[in-house]
């Protein structure tokens, strides 16, 4: 039934290919209220990644504001799961990845069945698999795309994935980009100005989540683990953009006084670890893997400052510098041309932001920071103060609702025929 579904979806979709001239339109009207909301994610909570957690922050505000939302995503294995709590979470199975992407026959086929239970669909991009499935199922509901990445490294396949992703952005009512400097870098959102809209990504204050636990006992064990050495603190998957072997690298020139303590797991771990092995520093730089949720506070409380090593724009944000900010803890970043790292990190005031994959530099930003504590203690409280005027959930919750609104005050009559696509070399970077 499924496979029927899709190929029946499929052979409508290819006839409006073949017959581009006959316009196929469809009039949207204006939605109750409380509009009905589709999430669409590559993963969901309590898998790990900036995106997967900007997606719950603005999932739990939904709900938290009484609003129908219903979260689609791929699961980690080939089992579709139909999780019912607060809201229905869809985790569908998948069958292999290929170039990064999971591959879900069972997203599309959702995507096709649920394809007018929606009243508002947002995606939240690089999402290859959600891409297709919205082109096949072709539903009627106003479509947000969240823009959190440009695809940086796999150029070839995004010549063939180009003419999909175009039909998305030309297809969507919104836009959102993370900040106005990766907006303004991005090739793929310069024809699309006038729909792009900005809305910086929010999290809930994790200082205050994690105060009501006395967690001293945790703290106090985390330094005597190091030897009471000051803690560099980094946090993220080990692929290919985080720059870690920067950082590993960069240890060599830190004092005997301090060492590195890196968090996440990853297709580069085992490589990572066999870096710090052949530069003699497995006594002063530490993989430490997954680190919970009970332990993360701890982690970041025992830090003397935050590095985010990143060297492209794959790396579009860095919502793990806003769990430092919300720390106290003052960051050393790098300057990725075009990203919006350096916005977020501002540079001598909440941070230092230093010349990407380059060791060298990176080991005198952290340096800087050890060896001028003064500094580093205003640049953590000023870091803190920008988190909480800048950088809270419910403020990015509240401007996505207030684009809901909007798009759904008017009628609208939406164009559903797959367009013609500009040059696809316009789009490659």
């Amino acid at each position: 039934m499924n496979a029927q579904l899709i190929q029946s979806s499929i052979s409508r979709r290819i006839n409006d290919f073949l017959y581009v001239n006959k316009v196929k339109t469809i009039q949207i009207q204006p939605s109750p209220t409380k509009p009905r909301v589709l999430q669409i994610s590559k993963f969901y909570h309590p898998v790990s990644g900036g995106i997967e957690s900007v997606v719950s922050e603005i999932t739990e505000g939904l709900v938290d504001q009484q609003i129908n939302t219903t979260v689609l995503c791929t699961n980690i294995n080939s089992e579709t799961i139909v999780e019912n709590q607060r809201y229905k979470i869809i985790r569908s199975g998948i069958f292999g990845k290929f170039l990064s992407t999971p591959i879900s026959t069972n997203l599309v086929y959702q995507l096709i069945k649920r394809r007018k239970d929606f009243d508002i669909i947002h995606v939240h991009l690089p999402n290859p698999i959600a891409n297709l499935g919205l082109l096949i199922a072709n539903p009627s509901a106003r479509i947000i795309v969240h823009w959190h990445s440009d695809i940086v490294k796999q150029k070839r396949a995004l010549k063939l994935y180009a003419p999909l992703q175009n039909w998305l952005l030309k297809r969507a009512d919104v836009i959102i980009a993370t900040t106005e400097l990766y907006a303004n870098s991005s090739n793929w959102l310069k024809p699309f100005s006038e729909k792009v809209k900005v809305i910086p990504i929010g999290i809930k204050d994790p200082s205050i989540n994690h105060s009501q636990i006395d967690d001293s006992v945790a703290v106090q064990s985390i330094k005597n683990r190091y030897g009471n050495r000051r803690i560099i603190f980094s946090l993220g998957r080990m692929i290919y953009y985080k720059g870690f072997e920067n950082l590993i690298d960069a240890a060599i020139e830190l004092p005997d006084d301090s060492c590195v303590v890196i968090g996440g797991t990853g297709e580069l771990l085992e490589s990572l670890q066999q870096r710090i092995i052949q530069k003699g520093l497995k006594d002063k730089v530490y993989l430490v893997g997954r680190i919970s949720e009970q332990e993360m506070g701890a982690y970041y409380k025992a830090a003397e400052l935050f590095c985010l090593p990143s060297i492209l724009r794959s790396e579009a944000f860095g919502v793990v510098l806003l769990e430092a900010m919300a720390y106290s803890l003052p960051i050393v970043t790098t300057n990725i041309q075009g990203s919006g790292v350096p916005w977020v990190n501002q540079h001598n005031k909440t941070g230092i932001n230093v010349e990407p994959n380059n060791a060298e530099e990176l080991a005198k930003g952290v340096n800087y920071l050890l060896n001028n504590k003064e500094i580093a203690k205003e640049m953590g409280y000023t870091a803190k103060k920008r988190f909480e005027s800048d950088f809270k959930a419910s403020d990015m919750v509240n401007s996505v609702i207030e684009i809901y609104d909007g798009i759904l005050k008017n009628k609208k009559t939406v164009n559903t025929t797959l367009y013609t696509y500009p040059k696809q070399a316009n789009f490659i970077q």
